[in-house]
């Protein structure tokens, strides 16, 4: 049998032509998410400015709140603390430890992010002098040569850096040979701009020669609350927001290889089962002269075998490009860390090459079923119509998730709040339209029983014969319409979900906003003493330095955030008048200082926690902190935040500086000039409105927006993929009814009219089934997310992708319809389907 399947390869290569292309970008698309979620797992990060160090150690950046089974990640730098450093040099084995800080210090000139350290960790690099000499003074530094040549700095040449928000003139007393883009202070200097006197970023140890480094690294780990780094790992502890892309990758990366791998199976199914079903004559000739049901079989799996496995090796050279491709785009937009080393290694190809080569057999097995045990008789009439709607293993896996698209629908308005609501609403997406496909002759037969009489009604004789043909052919039609479904089901409902989420997180955060400007860092923080200047300025009613962080409630242990931790909000103290978005309902932000804070209604009455009383919380950095309760206020579902005072949420974030101040003016003031004034005064700072405030607060929502659009673009070609092949597939197939068609008197014209038709159910049916699949998620997403169960965004997304589709179906359709009809009618009509 298997040479049987070689030798018929070549008459058959339409059908296989669209598996091999439907295999190939299949093994592209989940190779290149391997590759992702590889990246994401290993997250190697090579070490520059320590990679001298043997080992190094650094703080733990997770925190487990009492009472929870996974650990929350902390956002912010967890320090050291400084008496670690005699107790890392006690250890056996270790030469020497050296404590290194780092902290924002961009030159004004270079106009680029910079940091700055103290001078005796540059041997971790190692960086050395080229010329000059180390820095002793408070008011010199050490540039890396890379740096010095780009601001034409020589030693005894000064330079100005935004040293903790503010423009400071230093002495370069050295320059060095090292990795670009830091400057060294003297030490007691690095310590104090760093703010974090008494404790380090990080230390590296030394080890003494032929000392066994894994025996040395588990005794360090003993010394205290610490992580010891080895090897690529190092380069994590320059790189602290490397760990907090991590789990972003690899969700995103695994989550959506899933979802390509059941797409991939599932476009390979349908053009393997057309396939099959459009050679039932044949099938059913092969047991009329006695072939069995299981030479058949391996006949079928034979040529699915000879297709993917070519198809597996072609579909790895762009899998290796994509994967790139992803993760540098994902790099660009803040969703992975480009320090991360990008690697995709035999993993990430065995799993595209074995979801491929699994989904060509599993496709295969199932077409197979039935062209095996079909008797020949009842095959040959079956291939002159199809009329068998599906078989009772499809039926009950059409059921079951259509079931668990509702049961997730029905989660999602039940449980989910906010954000969360895309957790649920996005699988349903896949089991409505998995679900649908899978009984696709039912739904195909029930929206062209709807369709056919309006159309009729106004068609004429090629398109009423157009209509009596996709009726009397819909279970066939189904494999031609389920793609269109697909394609429209999916985009639509994942690209407005991402617009509706931004659009609510937008209306949540603006509800209360009252600033009318915002004041902007562009390197590193602003002066804190910005602030006193800004509420002296003329016009100005209000302003607030406005931080932001996460952070995690721990006693009392009920309180509603996940393990992601809470958002967490700095702002000044303020009055009813105040520039930043809270809107209190219970006592008063005027006392929002110190050890303070001010909780949401939804989160004070869920831990039993009013005015006056007391949390614990563990901050961004790990630091542990007791807050008095001093305002509840208003917040929508789902977008709660906890709201404590700025200078001491922005004591424990990573740079110890605020970002933002927010600015509202005296009615009927305009405070434009006076504000650009002042940020013409401080380098470093920039006047935005409003809007500035509102697109930072989402950005984390955009980014995720973009890369699903990206993804879903992704699938969404693919599935174009499997529309053009089926519907070209489809239309080929059919050159012999189109002879006969054109033998009984029909001219070109009449039939390109009559397959016009055809083109346009099929489109219409396709998108009316899609839109049914995208509302059947969105209005309870919609109704969740926001009070409105109509989806934001604008209408012509809509317009785009159902123009698409169709111009896809017409042209599937069509294209290859023209090229059939320059063959003569009687050979056309002799020739075998």
């Amino acid at each position: 049998m298997m040479r049987l399947a070689v030798r018929t390869l070549r008459f058959r290569k339409n059908g296989f032509i669209a598996t091999f292309i439907a295999v190939v970008f299949g093994t592209a698309i989940v190779m290149a998410c391997g590759g992702l979620l590889e990246t994401g797992i290993r997250s190697n990060v090579p070490p520059q400015r320590l990679a001298a160090a043997d080992l190094v150690v650094t703080g733990k950046q997770t925190h487990l709140r009492p009472g929870a089974e996974d650990a929350t990640p902390l956002t912010e730098q967890v320090d050291l603390d400084a008496s670690l450093l005699p107790k890392i040099r006690s250890v056996a084995g270790v030469k020497d430890a050296i404590g290194s800080f780092t902290f924002p210090a961009p030159l004004l000139a270079a106009g680029a992010d910079g940091q700055g350290h103290n001078w005796s960790s540059a041997r971790l690099a190692p960086y050395k002098l080229q010329s000059g000499t180390a820095p002793v003074r408070a008011d010199e530094v050490v540039l890396d040569a890379s740096t010095a040549a780009a601001v034409h700095a020589k030693v005894g040449s000064k330079v100005t850096l935004l040293a903790q928000g503010r423009p400071t003139s230093f002495v370069v007393r050295g320059i060095a040979e090292g990795p670009a883009g830091h400057t060294f202070f003297s030490s007691d200097e690095a310590s104090r701009l760093s703010g974090r006197s008494g404790s380090y970023a990080a230390i590296g140890v030394l080890v003494a020669p032929g000392t066994d480094l894994k025996a040395v690294k588990k005794k360090l780990g003993d010394v205290g609350e610490v992580k010891v780094l080895a090897g690529v790992d190092r380069g994590s502890a320059e790189h602290p927001d490397a760990a907090t892309f991590q789990t972003a990758l690899i969700s995103i990366a695994g989550s959506f290889g899933g979802i390509a791998a059941m797409t991939m199976m599932f476009v390979v199914a349908s053009t393997l089962a057309l396939s099959a079903q459009q050679r039932e004559r044949e099938f059913a000739l092969l047991r009329g002269i006695g072939t069995t049901p299981g030479q058949v079989r391996r006949m079928i799996l034979g040529e699915a075998m000879l297709v993917s496995l070519p198809a597996v090796v072609v579909g790895a050279v762009p899998g290796l490009w994509l994967g790139r491709f992803l993760f540098d785009r994902l790099a660009a937009n803040g969703v992975a860390s480009a320090a991360v080393e990008y690697r995709q290694g035999l993993i990430p190809f065995a799993a595209g090459a074995g979801a491929a080569v699994l989904a060509a057999i599993g496709a295969a097995l199932i077409a197979a079923r039935k062209s095996a045990k079909i008797r020949p008789v009842e095959a040959l009439l079956e291939a002159g119509l199809q009329r068998k709607w599906f078989g009772w293993v499809r039926l009950v896996f059409g059921l079951l998730f259509t079931g668990g698209g509702l049961a997730l629908v029905i989660v999602t308005m039940a449980v989910m709040t906010g954000p969360l609501a895309g957790a649920t609403a996005g699988p349903a997406v896949l089991c409505w339209a998995i679900g649908i496909a899978l009984l696709g002759p039912f739904w195909t037969k029930a929206v062209l029983a709807v369709l056919r009489w309006p159309l009729y009604a106004v068609s004429r004789v090629n398109g009423r014969l157009a209509i009596l043909n996709v009726t009397a052919r819909s279970v066939a039609m189904s494999a031609a319409v389920m793609p269109v479904m697909l394609a429209v089901g999916i985009s639509t409902s994942n690209i407005y979900m991402q617009t509706t989420q931004v659009h609510a997180a937008e209306k949540a955060f603006t509800k209360e906003l009252r600033a009318d400007a915002v004041l902007v860092s562009t390197a590193g923080g602003l002066d804190p003493a910005l602030l006193g200047e800004v509420r002296k300025l003329p016009g100005v009613a209000s302003a607030s330095a406005y931080v932001t962080s996460l952070g995690v409630i721990d006693e009392p242990r009920n309180a509603p955030f996940d393990e992601d931790g809470a958002p967490l909000r700095g702002i000044s103290a303020q009055g009813n008048d105040g520039a930043a978005p809270v809107k209190v309902t219970s006592g008063s932000l005027e006392g929002l200082a110190g050890s303070t804070v001010a909780l949401p209604d939804y989160v004070a009455s869920k831990i039993g926690r009013g005015v006056g009383s007391t949390i614990k919380m563990t901050l961004g950095d790990g630091a542990h902190v007791d807050l008095r309760v001093v305002a509840t206020f208003a917040a929508d579902r789902g977008y709660e935040s906890i709201v404590l005072p700025a200078d001491l949420l922005a004591t424990h974030t990573t740079d110890r500086l605020a970002k933002q101040l927010l600015v509202r003016a005296k009615t009927g003031a305009d405070i434009n000039g006076p504000l650009q004034a002042l940020a013409a005064r401080h380098p470093g700072v920039q006047v935005s409105d409003r809007d500035a405030l509102i697109a930072g607060n989402s950005a984390d929502l955009k980014t995720q927006a973009w890369v699903n659009y990206l993804l879903v673009g992704m699938l969404i070609a693919y599935t174009a993929v499997s529309i053009v092949n089926t519907l070209a597939s489809a239309t080929v197939r059919r050159r012999r009814e189109l002879g006969l068609q054109r033998l009984t008197g029909s001219t070109r014209g009449q039939v390109l009219r009559m397959l016009t038709t055809e083109s346009f159910l099929v489109a219409l049916a396709g998108i009316i089934l899609g839109t049914l699949v995208a509302l059947a998620t969105l209005i309870p997403f919609s109704a969740t997310v926001s009070t409105s169960a109509i989806p934001s965004g604008p209408l012509w997304i809509y317009l785009v992708i159902i123009g698409v589709a169709a111009t896809l179906t017409f042209s599937s359709i069509l294209l290859p319809a023209v090229a059939t009809l320059r063959t003569r009618p009687a050979e056309a009509a002799a020739r075998a389907d």
